[in-house]
């Protein structure tokens, strides 16, 4: 069960002046249990080949397992860190927009599983990640 209700508004807030923003990463959608964001596939995000760099698929996916972790956390006592990606790289692309979207495999006390999974705008598969983030306390 979720603790709070992250916005897209706040995701908006948070990500400004990050690499995030600096990306393009766009948050599309927030519900109790996924978040979801799209992110442009043009010169910040390419390889030197003019394909989609497995490093911005990755950067997308961290983003959204993490902001989703707090969607389960009292923000004002936590906040998560990722200790652990993992990405397969299944289809390239050159253009466009690729769509990510976070859903739990796993909330534990101390620790989250994320399952992400990236698509391009044919909703193709991309890229499949898995994250897991630590849940730390805040020390006054």
């Amino acid at each position: 069960m979720t603790k709070t209700h992250i916005t897209i508004e706040l995701c908006k807030s948070v990500s400004q002046n990050t690499m995030v923003d600096h990306l393009g990463i766009e948050f599309i959608e927030v519900t109790p249990n996924s978040i979801s964001a799209k992110m442009p596939v043009d010169k910040r995000t390419l390889q030197p080949l003019g394909l989609l760099h497995g490093g911005a698929s990755v950067a997308l996916a961290e983003t959204l397992g993490s902001i989703a972790s707090m969607l389960y956390l009292d923000v004002n006592r936590q906040y998560p860190v990722g200790v652990a990606i993992n990405a397969s790289h299944i289809k390239s692309v050159a253009d466009g927009y690729v769509y990510g979207t976070a859903k739990p495999l796993h909330i534990g006390r101390k620790t989250h599983v994320w399952e992400i999974k990236i698509v391009d705008e044919d909703n193709d598969m991309i890229c499949v990640s898995r994250l897991t983030t630590m849940i730390m306390d805040k020390t006054s």
